[in-house]
C-alpha cells in the first residue's frame, strides 16, 4: 500500500491533495488522526494538521491506527526557493550530515527508485507545456521512516504553490505513473535540483535512488564522501553509482571513480545505459 500524505498548513500540499481527488474515484476508507482518509487501488491518501518535517514513522503510525499496512509513503508539499523560479520536483529524503530539516543525523530513509524515475518521466510528458522546471532535487531532509519515501514538489514561492494546472499534471503522474526500468544507480555529484541525473533519466533505462550532492562529498575527506555514498547506496539497494564527471575537475572525477571503484562499487556512464 501506498500512503499519499497531504499536511494542512502548506498550501501546495492541500493543493496537490485537492487535484489528486477531483481525478479519481477515491472512497472513504477510514480515519486518521481524526480525519478521513481515502482509497484508490493500491494507494491511501491521508490528510494530518502536522507539517511533513515533524511526521517520524507516519508509516508505522498510520498502519497502527488504520490497520492497513504501509509499503511506500509519499508527501505532498511545496517547495521554497529565493530564486522564486516555478519549478516542480521530487526527491528522496534523509540528512547526509546534522538534520536540521527534520529527520535524524547522517540517517537516510530508503529511497524508491522504480517510482522516482517513472514519476519523472510521466510528470516530464504532462507537464510539458507548463512554464516549470521539472527536476530532480538531491537528497536533503526528513522527516525520518523505515519504508521507501518520496517528497514531490510544488514551487518555488507562495506565487505558485496554489497553481491548479501544475497540481493537476503532479497529481495525474501520481495517478497513472509506471514503475521505471533499467539499473539503480545512486547519483553523485552536482548541484542541488541535479539536472544531469535528471536529463540521464529522462533518456535513458535507468533508476536513481539517493543522489548526493557535490557539497556532501566535500563536508570532509576521502573516507567521509565514501561513507556518504556508500549510506546512500544501502538505502537505495544497489551497489552502482552515476557519477556527474563535470560537476567535477578533471582529477577530481578521475579520484571519486577510482575511490568507489577500489571499494568495490560499479561505476556506470550514460554509454552504459540503454536508451529508453
Amino acid at each position: 500500500m501506498r500512503l499519499l500524505v497531504c499536511c494542512t498548513p502548506d498550501v501546495a500540499s492541500v493543493n496537490l491533495r485537492d487535484r489528486l481527488m477531483e481525478m479519481a474515484d477515491w472512497q472513504e476508507a477510514g480515519r486518521f488522526q481524526g480525519r478521513s482518509f481515502h482509497r484508490l487501488r493500491d494507494m491511501c491518501l491521508a490528510t494530518s494538521d502536522v507539517l511533513h518535517l515533524y511526521l517520524d514513522h507516519i508509516d508505522r503510525t498510520f498502519s497502527e491506527e488504520t490497520g492497513v499496512p504501509v509499503e511506500e509513503v509519499i508527501f505532498l508539499s511545496k517547495h521554497r526557493a529565493a530564486s522564486g523560479r516555478p519549478t516542480l520536483t521530487m526527491h528522496p529524503i534523509g540528512n547526509f550530515g546534522k538534520a536540521e530539516h527534520g529527520g535524524m543525523d547522517r540517517t537516510l530513509v530508503p529511497a524508491s527508485p522504480s517510482f522516482l524515475s517513472g514519476l519523472l518521466r510521466e510528470l516530464a510528458a504532462r507537464g510539458r507545456h507548463l512554464p516549470f522546471q521539472i527536476s530532480y532535487e538531491v537528497t536533503h531532509h526528513g522527516p525520518y521512516l523505515e519504508v521507501p519515501t518520496t517528497f514531490v514538489e510544488i514551487g518555488s514561492d507562495e506565487s505558485r504553490w496554489g497553481d491548479r494546472e501544475a497540481a493537476k499534471a503532479l497529481a495525474g503522474s501520481i495517478l497513472h505513473c509506471q514503475p521505471g526500468s533499467g539499473p539503480v544507480v545512486v547519483g553523485v555529484g552536482g548541484g542541488h535540483y541535479a539536472p544531469r541525473f535528471t536529463e540521464v533519466t529522462l533518456a535513458k533505462k535507468v533508476r536513481f535512488g539517493h543522489m548526493v550532492a557535490k557539497h556532501v562529498l566535500e563536508a570532509g575527506d576521502e573516507g567521509h564522501a565514501l561513507g556518504s555514498v556508500e549510506m546512500a547506496m544501502r538505502a537505495s539497494g544497489t551497489r552502482s553509482a552515476y557519477l556527474h564527471k563535470k560537476s567535477f575537475s578533471r582529477p577530481d572525477a578521475r579520484r571519486m571513480k577510482e575511490l568507489l571503484e577500489g571499494a568495490g562499487y560499479l561505476v556506470l556512464e550514460s554509454g552504459d545505459l540503454e536508451d529508453l
